[in-house]
């Protein structure tokens, strides 16, 4: 026992920088659905920072280390020593090394001083933009120059990444881990964003890919940097460290958020679910379910707290829907629950609005499709109809997705690995990802591989 012990919060005590990346905090943490708490995995995370930290390179007195509770890919760090990285990103990644190729990329901006130099360079840029359309107006010229000032903060940005990864490959393997991780990881990414940009599985604004540009010739440089630095297989992998550490954590939505179950949405805090049309494709974020299918028809849900009292059609016409044509409001029921609907019509969109009431509160789903569309009225039915409350019996059954590391066994296959995979789609697909097996890789027998189930 100490009367002063040694925590963050004495190491960081008067550092500006650490004061004002914990103003961010609570920001972030509501941003990307608060913290995660897995001992276990805290754990792993932090043997791996740890290992970073004693390279030279770093000069944070003390991280805080934050899981943050999202399926995006995303790793992040403030000046200050504040560290983020989401259960996305850990469900992505294969080892240790890979780990601390992400944490120590991101560690690397703010020993760089990125975030300081950014803001500098953006307020330049800023400046130069106004001085330019005040003084040339808005004419052809005065477009080129804003042009030319977004590239120079374009090419400022690439340079950053390089530079970081640069930095980062050489702290990976001076901490003795694979330094080539860090190109293996690049190469994972760009297979998550294919694989992405099909299921949209997740708000892509939130995910590494925002902000980090991932080509080949980054790829390439990473390769370069580390055959600088080792031979390929040198460097500690620690697979069934990393492996062990996140077996068991959830994978895809969290149950505060609900759950995409193909083309189904399912709530158990809520009780409630619904199916979208086939073709459609679900994103779940904390503000709303959204969905997107054929013909650019998209559909909306969530919810309002509306007194009892007060009557849905009153309701509808209270100034949230922009467009609203009061003659087509009519009552009607849904599954035994009072609801009305209504249309309306903006720019070149014309929309379905339907209300449900539940108690207190009122369930909303919109579906908007082009003003040439001939398909909003079928669509918006078809998701209405399937609107329902979750029974006492199916709310309990629910449980969130999570990872589980198993060993492969003689006779298994990489499609009888992937068919024990429960309630995702393209299975073969995102086993393949998960895993790091390229076009024509094949499981070993006695290798762990990670699945996804509800067991």
């Amino acid at each position: 026992p100490s009367s002063n012990p040694v925590t963050v919060d004495s190491v960081s005590r008067g550092n500006r920088l650490a004061r004002q990346a914990g103003q961010q905090h609570p920001r972030i943490l509501q941003t990307y659905g608060g913290e995660y708490s897995d001992p276990k995995l805290e754990r792993m995370v932090a043997k791996v920072v740890g290992s970073l930290t004693f390279e030279d390179q770093n000069t944070a007195p003390a991280y805080r280390i934050t899981i943050l509770n999202s399926p995006n890919v995303n790793a992040f760090a403030l000046p200050g020593g504040y560290l983020y990285v989401t259960r996305g990103l850990l469900a992505l990644a294969n080892d240790s090394a890979e780990l601390a190729a992400v944490l120590a990329h991101e560690m690397a901006h703010v020993t760089a001083n990125h975030g300081i130099e950014r803001q500098r360079k953006e307020a330049e840029e800023k400046l130069a933009n106004k001085v330019v359309t005040e003084v040339l107006g808005q004419d052809a010229e005065t477009q080129s120059a804003l042009v030319r000032g977004k590239l120079r903060l374009a090419q400022f940005s690439r340079n950053q990444e390089l530079e970081a990864d640069r930095i980062g490959i050489k702290t990976v393997a001076n901490s003795g881990y694979d330094a080539f991780a860090a190109a293996r990881f690049l190469q994972a990414m760009d297979s998550y964003q294919g694989f992405r940009s099909v299921s949209g599985a997740t708000d892509a604004s939130l995910d590494f890919l925002a902000s980090h540009p991932n080509a080949p010739r980054r790829i390439e440089l990473a390769q370069r940097h580390a055959r600088e630095m080792e031979q390929p297989g040198s460097g500690n992998r620690d697979r069934d460290s990393f492996l062990a550490g996140i077996d068991g954590m959830i994978y895809g939505d969290s149950p505060e958020e609900g759950f995409v179950r193909g083309r189904d949405f399912l709530h158990p805090g809520l009780g409630v679910a619904f199916r979208v049309p086939d073709g459609f494709i679900i994103d779940n974020s904390a503000k709303a379910v959204t969905a997107v299918g054929p013909g650019d028809i998209a559909i909306r849900f969530d919810g309002a707290t509306v007194p009892e009292s007060t009557p849905l059609t009153q309701y509808l016409t209270s100034g949230w829907v922009a467009g609203l044509e009061p003659g087509s409001i009519r009552e009607f029921t849904l599954n035994g629950r009072p609801a009305a609907k209504a249309r309306a019509a903006a720019d070149n969109w014309k929309f379905d609005v339907t209300v449900i009431r539940s108690g207190g509160q009122v369930y909303r789903l919109l579906t908007a499709a082009p003003a040439t569309s001939t398909e909003l009225d079928a669509v918006a039915g078809d998701v209405s109809q399937t609107f329902r409350i979750l029974s006492s019996t199916e709310r309990t059954a629910l449980k969130p997705l999570r990872i589980r590391v198993i060993t492969v066994q003689p006779g298994e296959t990489l499609g009888s690995l992937a068919a024990r995979m429960k309630g995702v789609d393209r299975k073969v697909e995102l086993f393949r990802l998960l895993n790091a097996l390229g076009p024509g890789g094949t499981p070993s027998v006695g290798t762990k591989v990670k699945i996804i189930t509800d067991e």
